[in-house]
């Protein structure tokens, strides 16, 4: 199937509704902060559009707000751990999963070459060593009936047929030495089991999908409901998945930021290379945002800036004090009233 880089719905929020005007605020505001560098590591992804800028919330009604480049196509990269891990957790169960990747922070970068003592286990799911593992860990008897177990569950988060682009697929294998030994490192420690180039093929594969900001978003708000894609109504994994998901990326989403990430912003959350990030709030919506500079803990630039004055200016802290006679309104409230009142 030919991607479109559409999300394929008829909820999209007309362009003068209150949450749109807002993301528009937001991203007009920092469309010149011109700080960071795309990826360079692999090469197809040097090859974007820098100014590239996209942001997108979508409500747990399913409606999808969006402002900038929303439907411009990129890779997922490593937001696509969080689902996969989803479906490892689905298919495998949490007990067997903890018994070969961890849930610790690494307080290292993305790539790091550390494995737990004792056990040989990766950290977690979402730096690239434990990702490999819960990539091996889906359901499937070939490597090419896990892919495909994983592009339909990915599919399912976003709503729609995803693809995989295969120039970035090519890169990954070509430059993906870093990935191979940590691979190999794993297989030797008894964590990643099978053929390590077959393993390897798949989660380079998945890191390859095509997503949009809107897919994203749409992706996010399905961790954020327990499971449920709020656009087309499926239940996509089960709540106790969602809740597992959400912990491990509040605590390890954001690599060596993930401290500072939810000190400041307070929010789960997930990083790619590619320039993505993708936000899950609990009970009320998902982000997903879309701008290829990168920070030096490879990290958007744009992307976490975004998120701060999201957070700050409407109180979406996950530890913010909250009235008891009150409770924070979800998105799809604000129609006709102050965008304060998110707060």
């Amino acid at each position: 199937m030919g991607f479109d880089g559409q999300v394929r719905h008829e909820q999209r929020s007309p362009s003068d509704d209150p949450l749109t005007t807002l993301l528009d605020q937001v991203r007009r505001g920092l469309r010149d902060l011109d700080d960071g560098e795309p990826a360079s590591y692999i090469p197809e992804l040097s090859r974007v559009d820098p100014a590239l800028f996209g942001l997108s919330l979508c409500a747990l009604d399913g409606q999808v707000y969006g402002s900038g480049d929303t439907t411009a196509p990129f890779t997922v990269q490593s937001v696509s751990k969080p689902f996969v891990f989803a479906l490892a957790l689905a298919d495998r169960g949490l007990e067997e999963v903890l018994t070969r990747v961890g849930a610790e922070p690494s307080g290292e970068a993305f790539n790091s070459i550390r494995l737990e003592p004792g056990t040989g286990r990766p950290p977690n799911p979402m730096v690239n060593a434990g990702a490999i593992v819960t990539s091996s860990l889906v359901a499937g008897d070939t490597p090419q009936a896990r892919f495909a177990r994983i592009l339909e569950g990915l599919g399912d988060f976003a709503g729609r047929s995803l693809d995989v682009d295969e120039a970035v697929y090519a890169s990954e294998c070509a430059t993906g030495d870093r990935n191979r030994a940590l691979a190999y490192l794993m297989h030797n420690a008894g964590s990643l089991t099978g053929d390590v180039e077959e393993q390897l093929g798949v989660y380079f594969r998945q890191c390859s999908v095509l997503v949009t900001c809107d897919d994203l978003a749409v992706m996010h708000a399905t961790l954020a409901g327990g499971g449920v894609n709020p656009v087309t109504g499926k239940r996509v994994v089960a709540p106790r998945h969602a809740q597992h998901v959400l912990a491990v990326m509040a605590t390890c989403g954001m690599y060596d930021a993930s401290g500072q990430w939810m000190l400041q912003v307070g929010m789960p959350a997930k990083s790619g290379v590619s320039g993505a990030i993708g936000v899950a709030l609990p009970g009320q919506f998902g982000i997903g945002v879309f701008s290829p500079p990168l920070e030096e803990k490879g990290n958007s630039v744009r992307g976490i800036a975004a998120c701060h004055l999201l957070s700050d200016q409407f109180g979406l802290h996950l530890m913010r004090a909250v009235d008891p006679q009150r409770r924070p309104l979800p998105p799809r409230s604000l129609h006709g009233a102050p965008l304060r009142s998110l707060r």
